[in-house]
């Protein structure tokens, strides 16, 4: 017996050898622990105030990641100039008065009303009631005259269910309305993922958006607290209304993405491209990262979100540049997540690469961590590489948990929502957590979120696992799949021609 028990115990550690020397030969086992802690001190360090997105400190980072890709050896996407994807903004400061009165209400700037847009108004004007306002038909304008009018509409529309789509729809609006000579729109919120007390906060704010066009927009833009119907007026008859506002000071802002490539070994796969992304900014300091701060420390560094997942996409550009997989990498570090995905949206909608040559996603963010013996993944079961990450996970000691706090909606809450509704199955790795809890919150967007707080062995670990699911992703025969009666594989099926 024990001849037999010994024979069986070295067959095992003969196999489990046979497993691991692969993965210990690889790039990924020889990344350096402090060399990800330099990164993570440089992209998280107070000097860089908090990589707000248009400020210098979005800047900087984005400069020291253009110069470690080039160390690195990747090579701008062809045709590019350089590793910058400039990303057109339009920034507005918040309104310094605003006055509203329907009827012989007044509404109270701030508490029932919000001033989403336009240049300082003072104005008398009927209200028509177009809808949701997007269309010509029954829904919509249906013929109706609104020059000089104030257009009143339901905001979103029937399939608006994210903020961002709300926001979509808003901007959509505002330009039909424009066009049709109103004087301005109002829209009345009603649904949201948020609800109004936390709108009128943001836009209390300085707001950044995608800029559209070249020229500044100067329609009167409102939206008014309707979640009580305690406005029904505005549908069912005109109303005379009374606005005065300083509007909102806006001015063009550009920022960018930060793009390189890997090139394929294989002939044929090599056309084909896993986009691995994480996004570099976050919400600045002071006022601007909208929680409580101290004179002693007002900058939110965001090490964990997302100084983290940047510092595993860095990890991931050097392991798979030193030994190539067989499709082609894009290593796309993204601005403005935190503006409402907006970075990633822009590329979407601009690719330098063709989505249709885009196979996959791999997209590292998170809210933090309270858990380093896993890593948390939101779309494992979705999206076609679970075998993939499991395996690269492990590999590192990591276990793997599946969409995590399911009742806050993370996948459509990250930048890999914007290449999911093209059709590019796009999960998001995340550091490890299961649930939204008193240590995930002590740090997600405060300004406690320093890199003294990180635990750096676990970086490690992390970001080896994420380089090594891309390979393996990369390396994969066949393409990964959304699973069948996902939202989103209507879309996949139009982008790839399935």
């Amino acid at each position: 017996m024990q001849k037999s028990y010994g024979f069986l115990l070295t067959g095992f550690f003969l196999s489990a050898l046979a497993v691991a020397q692969p993965v210990a030969k690889l790039p990924e086992s020889k990344l350096s622990r402090t060399e990800l802690e330099a990164h993570m001190r440089f992209l998280a360090a107070d000097e860089l105030q908090g990589r707000r997105t248009g400020d210098p400190g979005n800047f900087v980072a984005a400069r020291y990641l253009a110069e470690q890709f080039r160390m690195l050896g990747l090579k701008p996407v062809a045709g590019q100039p350089d590793y910058f994807q400039k990303v057109p903004f339009l920034r507005s400061k918040p309104a310094t008065y605003a006055r509203l009165q329907i009827g012989s209400d007044s509404l109270q700037a701030g508490k029932q009303f919000v001033v989403i847009g336009g240049k300082e108004t003072n104005l008398k004007a009927e209200t028509v009631y177009v809808g949701y306002g997007l269309t010509e038909t029954a829904d919509g304008y249906n013929g109706r005259d609104v020059r000089g009018k104030l257009v009143v509409a339901q905001v979103g529309s029937p399939e608006a269910t994210t903020n961002r789509a709300l926001l979509a729809a808003s901007e959509q609006k505002r330009k039909l309305a424009a066009e049709k000579g109103a004087a301005g729109l109002i829209e009345l919120y009603t649904s949201g993922t948020y609800p109004w007390p936390i709108v009128t906060r943001a836009f209390q704010g300085e707001q950044m958006t995608l800029a559209t066009s070249t020229e500044l927009p100067t329609l009167l833009h409102l939206w008014v607290d309707n979640g009580k119907n305690q406005l029904a007026g505005l549908k069912d008859a005109t109303q005379t209304v009374t606005v005065q506002t300083s509007g909102r000071l806006q001015q063009f802002v550009n920022a960018v993405n930060v793009a390189g490539v890997i090139e394929g070994t294989d002939p044929k796969l090599k056309d084909e491209y896993v986009l691995l992304s994480a996004h570099f900014d976050h919400v600045g300091i002071g006022k601007q990262g909208g929680q409580p701060y101290t004179p002693a420390d007002s900058i939110f560094n965001g090490a964990r979100d997302n100084a983290f997942g940047t510092v595993a996409l860095l990890a991931s550009a050097k392991a798979l540049q030193a030994q190539r997989p067989k499709r082609s990498i894009l290593i796309l570090a993204l601005t403005a997540e935190e503006m409402g995905l907006l970075g990633s949206r822009y590329y979407a909608e601009h690719p330098l690469i063709p989505l249709k040559q885009t196979i996959f996603n791999l997209n590292s963010d998170g809210a933090g961590y309270n858990d380093t013996t896993l890593v948390s993944v939101v779309g494992l079961e979705r999206t076609g590489a679970k075998t993939e990450i499991e395996t690269a996970s492990k590999a590192f000691g990591l276990s793997v948990f599946a969409d995590p706090a399911p009742e806050q909606n993370l996948f459509d809450r990250s930048d890999n929502v914007n290449f999911a509704v093209k059709g590019v199955p796009a999960p998001t790795f995340s550091a490890g957590f299961k649930k939204f809890d008193e240590e995930l919150m002590k740090y997600y967007h405060q300004a406690a979120d320093n890199p003294e707080t990180i635990q750096f062995g676990y970086l490690l670990k992390f970001s080896q696992a994420f380089s090594y699911a891309a390979r393996l992703i990369a390396n994969k025969p066949a393409r990964p799949q959304w699973v069948a009666g996902d939202k989103y594989e209507a879309a996949s099926k139009a982008l790839y021609g399935q």
